[in-house]
């Protein structure tokens, strides 16, 4: 079993002296998985198989950052391969010149989310990428269609007249994208902006599918690939030629072939790079024989999600 901790929090200062002895103390402690550092704050998604050593790490980062809110979930398989700290200059790219704390708005807790987003004066966007959104969404919220978050501000600034006297409903995996997004929408006009607190994670925790107003799962960024209601691991994978995620359907599709294509990007690839991924998928299959995990160079779109 391992344990999952989720956190984020939106304080400027320089971090980068801290990446290497939070480095230090991961190895310690056998903690996996990302830890984004910027001057606007840290934003991480980190495991480990014991618990204690779990909280251990979090009362080591919370000396630095105090208003952390973590949240929790677990599953049976590693959900990453190793540990690494990412040093960049924004949490969340946006494009703009914007931070997180530019503009305050107000968050929704999960439990009084259903009656807000239900309200007829309320319009709900969601603020995740294209690929986030064919897992999973509130139903009736708008879906901007983006590829990443810097596409975000075109969105905006086309529809912002459509905004006009309405209450803005925001909300993203985990809560990040929607500190930057609220101050977005807030330059761009818009006076009444809410979050989602926590974050479709914490709605999912927290409100039994029989209540819920999420249609469908949640796309996460580790190796789980999706959540459902309970934070249970979800039915969805990863297409290992495009990175997109793939439902049991896709997997049943004449143009999925493991590791070389999925209905998301079947006639994208060039002959050469099929090759490739053929020649990886092998490999894979050969260490799964072996009982070893294959971790080795991904091909395809090597662009990351954001959270």
């Amino acid at each position: 079993m391992f344990h999952i901790s989720t956190f984020y929090d939106c304080c400027e200062r320089d971090y980068s002296f801290l990446k290497q002895s939070l480095s230090k103390k991961a190895d310690e402690l056998s903690i996996v998985g990302t830890i984004i550092l910027t001057p606007e704050g840290i934003n991480s998604t980190i495991a480990c198989s014991n618990l204690e050593n779990l909280y251990s790490f979090e009362t080591y980062i919370a000396k630095y950052f105090p208003s952390i809110d973590v949240g929790r979930s677990c599953t049976e398989k590693k959900p990453f391969k190793k540990f690494k700290i990412k040093e960049r200059q924004e949490l969340v790219p946006s494009g703009t010149n914007l931070k997180p704390t530019d503009y305050a708005t107000s968050h929704i807790t999960p439990e009084l989310w259903n009656e807000f987003s239900e309200n007829k004066n309320t319009i709900l966007i969601d603020v995740r990428n294209n690929y986030e959104t064919s897992v999973g969404t509130f139903k009736g919220a708008l879906n901007p269609d983006t590829r990443n978050f810097r596409e975000f501000k075109h969105f905006v600034k086309e529809n912002k007249k459509n905004f006009k006297g309405k209450k803005i409903g925001i909300f993203c995996t985990g809560g990040i994208r929607c500190e930057k997004a609220s101050s977005l929408m807030i330059k761009n006009g818009c006076e009444d902006v809410y979050q989602l607190d926590g974050g479709v994670i914490k709605y999912l925790e927290e409100i039994s599918e029989s209540e819920s107003l999420w249609d469908g799962q949640c796309f996460v960024f580790d190796d789980r690939v999706s959540i459902k209601h309970g934070l249970l691991e979800g039915d969805f994978s990863l297409c290992h030629a495009c990175r997109m995620p793939i439902s049991e359907d896709d997997i049943e599709s004449d143009e999925y072939v493991e590791g070389i294509s999925c209905p998301n990007c079947f006639g994208t690839h060039s002959e050469e790079k099929k090759k490739r991924f053929a020649e990886r998928q092998k490999q894979i299959n050969l260490a799964k024989e072996r009982g070893e995990k294959h971790i080795g160079k991904i091909y395809g779109n090597q662009s990351k999600p954001l959270k």
